[in-house]
């Protein structure tokens, strides 16, 4: 019925919609097959009506649309008008895209073959390793400032051991504990590069540090707990020079030894002070020889008071020296038993060891597998050696008996004083080979002189306190104990 009505009002529809199929259109086939059901009554009065009003609602309807949704509308027409580029586009792309899968698929499994666990990856080896690095970097660049701050606190403790040894002793221990970090670092990891080479520079830093503790221990006025400490460090620092010389043990330690060599050049540089009064001293021994040679007899020399003022300081400043330097090294290294005694009959044949030096050096043959004495025990015969030069060189210049007197009095105490560290040595200048032989008897009786003096008076003083001893009671114990009191 709906198709004859069409048929029917094709004509009186426009072109477009006469043109169109009936069945595609849903609202045109719903209003044909509408009208069927109306009166004619209803399609001449009610129809029209309802048609007019439908189409103003409409038109209102279309207004209010445009009007709130133009620019949806522009967006949408630009879209259609690109749509047709934008489909032949899409299509392209795709085919590109499917094209490109078997390559990506391709790389895929080339990717997943090469950064596999399932084998040894040199790759994944190295991003782990820089992965780890960048975790640790802050680590990393405090071991790095490891060796700048032990080289300058190493630094600060050698300018500051000058000022206070406070300091020096705070900067020192914490420029071990440092190196000792370090130390502790190259245990846990010894087969890392970087710990390897911050290694290698604190062992510069510490040599650094040793040089300047073996340098404290040259200065002058050296204390007891300053030398305690120095030598402490020291054995911290290098402990290889606390290791003893011989298997015997009676070889010492190489650090006592070098205590006693920085000790000795103390003593030498402070004595190297009195070379003003020793040049005059040469001068007068230049003048006493040029007086022996033109044979005006020795007993128009009556000069040696420059001499007397060197001998005198000379010895003054030895005795004092010595004995600190001997006193230290007792305090300061415990010797053993053996070694000690090894080091007291050592110093107390001096005597012995003198008069064993005449016989000639070509007799002996040398053992190579005699072990060496200690340090303690050679060390006083060579400061005795420095001492018995000095007298042999100046005192024949020294003319007046009472200076005579004074100066072997002045080196009884120096004896003395000695002796009490178990370095006696009142009968070394019983033997001055290289002096006039008119020197040698004056010096020998006098000498003898001075001796039985201070025995005198060793025994009077023992008298007087009660005490009871020989009557050849030796010089040694007694002078021990009462010559440096009275010193």
């Amino acid at each position: 019925m709906a198709d004859h009505l069409y048929e029917l009002l094709s004509s009186h529809l426009p072109r477009a919609d006469a043109n169109a199929n009936l069945a595609q259109d849903s609202t045109t086939m719903q209003y044909l097959n509408r009208l069927p059901t109306l009166t004619l009554q209803a399609l001449q009065s009610t129809e029209p009506q309802s048609l007019s009003q439908s189409t103003h609602s409409t038109t209102l309807s279309l207004q209010a649309l445009s009007n709130r949704s133009h620019k949806s509308f522009i967006t949408s027409a630009d879209s259609l008008s690109n749509l047709q580029l934008s489909i032949p586009r899409l299509k392209r792309q795709a085919q590109e895209l499917r094209d490109g899968m078997p390559k990506l698929d391709e790389e895929a499994v080339q990717f997943s073959s090469k950064y596999s666990r399932a084998a040894e990856n040199v790759t994944l080896e190295q991003r782990k390793k820089v992965m780890r690095l960048a975790r640790n970097v802050d680590r990393i660049s405090d071991i790095l400032e490891l060796p700048t701050l032990l080289s300058t606190a190493v630094s600060s403790a050698a300018a500051s051991s000058g000022n206070t040894g406070t300091s020096s002793s705070t900067t020192y221990s914490s420029a071990l504990d440092l190196y000792a970090h370090i130390k502790r670092l190259q245990t846990l990891y010894p087969d890392s590069p970087l710990v390897r080479d911050v290694g290698v520079q604190a062992e510069d830093a510490m040599k650094d540090m040793t040089s300047n503790l073996i340098t404290a221990l040259r200065t002058q006025n050296l204390r007891l707990a300053a030398a305690m400490r120095t030598v402490g460090w020291l054995r911290r620092v290098a402990p290889e020079l606390d290791t003893v010389q011989n298997d015997g043990g009676n070889g010492g330690s190489a650090l006592g030894a070098l205590f006693l060599i920085c000790r000795l050049a103390n003593l030498v540089s402070t004595l190297e002070a009195l070379d003003p009064l020793k040049e005059l001293a040469d001068q007068e021994s230049q003048r006493r020889t040029q007086i022996l040679d033109q044979k005006s007899g020795a007993g128009s020399w009556a000069d040696g008071h420059q001499t007397e003022k060197y001998l005198k300081r000379y010895i003054e400043i030895f005795r004092e020296q010595s004995f600190a330097i001997v006193s230290l090294y007792k305090n300061i290294f415990t010797l053993d038993q053996s070694e000690s005694d090894t080091a007291i009959s050592g110093v107390r044949g001096i005597n012995a060891r003198i008069k064993s030096a005449q016989f000639s050096q070509a007799d002996r043959k040398p053992d190579s597998f005699q072990c060496l004495p200690p340090a303690l025990a050679t060390f006083p015969t060579h400061l005795v050696q420095l001492l018995t030069d000095t007298l042999r060189t100046y005192l024949p210049n020294i003319r007046d008996k009472t200076a005579r007197e004074s100066l072997l009095t002045q080196v009884l105490y120096c004896a003395a004083s000695l002796g009490r560290l178990g370095g006696d040595f009142s009968m070394i200048l019983t033997d001055l080979d290289d002096a006039d032989e008119e020197d040698v008897e004056d010096i020998s009786y006098e000498w003898e002189e001075v001796m039985q003096k201070h025995r005198a008076l060793a025994g009077r003083l023992e008298q007087l306190t009660g005490t009871n001893t020989s009557p050849s009671g030796s010089s040694k114990g007694t002078l021990q104990a009462t010559l440096p009191a009275a010193a």
